[in-house]
């Protein structure tokens, strides 16, 4: 069964002095300000649509890299996920690397790199940008 999820933007103004506020239809986090500015520069209590895109991605890796290693049979204890997005005014959004750091018992460091390399591959945000943006994966397992 498939699952909608939906958010609105208001904008004011045009690109350079405008600014808008995204809300989530689901109300699970208040509305947040987006600008241009905060796209290209950071921008004070705003936020840019590529952050909330680092957001959406690195907890999905996070869901993606756990269900890997559950299937593994060895589920993780924690999982940190850092999705870095980068924009360029000129050419867009040009990748998203993920940072992942976890603590696994009974898994070893090749076995943790390879469960994150498949969850960067099967998470379906990655598979909504795949082909449009480089990803990478970084995996580091804590003793």
């Amino acid at each position: 069964m498939a699952v909608q999820s939906s958010a609105i933007t208001r904008w004011e103004g045009d690109l350079a002095h405008g600014a808008g506020q995204s809300t989530p239809d689901s109300g699970a986090f208040p509305a947040v300000e987006v600008s241009w500015a905060s796209r290209t520069a950071r921008a004070a209590d705003k936020t840019s649509p590529e952050e909330l895109l680092a957001a959406a991605h690195s907890s999905c890796f996070c869901m993606a890299l756990s269900h890997e290693l559950a299937e593994a049979g060895t589920p993780p204890e924690r999982l940190e996920a850092t999705a870095s997005v980068e924009f360029d005014p000129d050419e867009g959004v040009r990748h998203s690397h993920i940072a992942v750091r976890g603590r696994v018992p009974g898994i070893d460091q090749d076995a943790f790199s390879e469960a994150a390399r498949a969850a960067g591959e099967g998470c379906p945000i990655s598979g909504a940008l795949k082909g449009n943006i480089d990803i990478a994966v970084e995996a580091t397992l804590e003793s």
